[in-house]
């Protein structure tokens, strides 16, 4: 068993611990699939007020639902279609203070309030997609966009990813 703090503290020292733990947790095991899992499971019980952690990958010009934590998901996004084909179609990270205010949000769980999405760029291509939904509006802000963007980093740095069809 990996050992698992709870974090605590403001959002900078949060994020801190969280991310010692994602490298502990990534050097370990450098299987992608794992890894996703584990990731998906280490952002949604480390967080607070998060409602859904996960992946979605690129599969045949889609987004296709990988491994999260939460309640179930949409399985499949077309790129350009709510906050995740957002983030693919215009290739940057999305935050979204409140998603009844995002033109054609794709309600997955009617609970979320707030949203980020990061690109996961793999040899200049995207090949997925970090999401975290929030019940609360305006959850997440520049520092978390700052710090998942590094969670990324530390994922692909710390994992072999296959080839795919993407």
């Amino acid at each position: 068993m990996l050992p698992f703090k709870q974090v605590e503290g403001n959002k900078e020292a949060q994020y801190s611990l969280l991310l010692n733990q994602a490298k502990s947790l990534f050097v370990q095991e450098r299987d992608w699939l794992a890894n996703l899992a584990n990731g998906a499971s280490l952002l949604y019980h480390s967080l607070d007020q998060i409602n859904w952690a996960g992946f979605y990958l690129m599969r045949d010009g889609e987004l296709v639902l990988g491994p999260f934590m939460g309640m179930p998901a949409c399985i499949r996004i077309p790129i350009g279609k709510g906050v995740c084909g957002t983030a693919v179609k215009e290739d940057s990270t999305q935050v979204v203070t409140d998603v009844l205010q995002f033109p054609g949000h794709i309600a997955c769980d009617a609970t979320t309030r707030s949203e980020i999405v990061i690109p996961i760029r793999m040899d200049g291509e995207i090949v997925g997609v970090l999401d975290m939904d929030s019940p609360v509006t305006e959850r997440f802000d520049a520092t978390d966009k700052k710090h998942l963007e590094t969670f990324v980093q530390i994922f692909l740095d710390n994992t072999d990813w296959p080839s795919l069809s993407r």
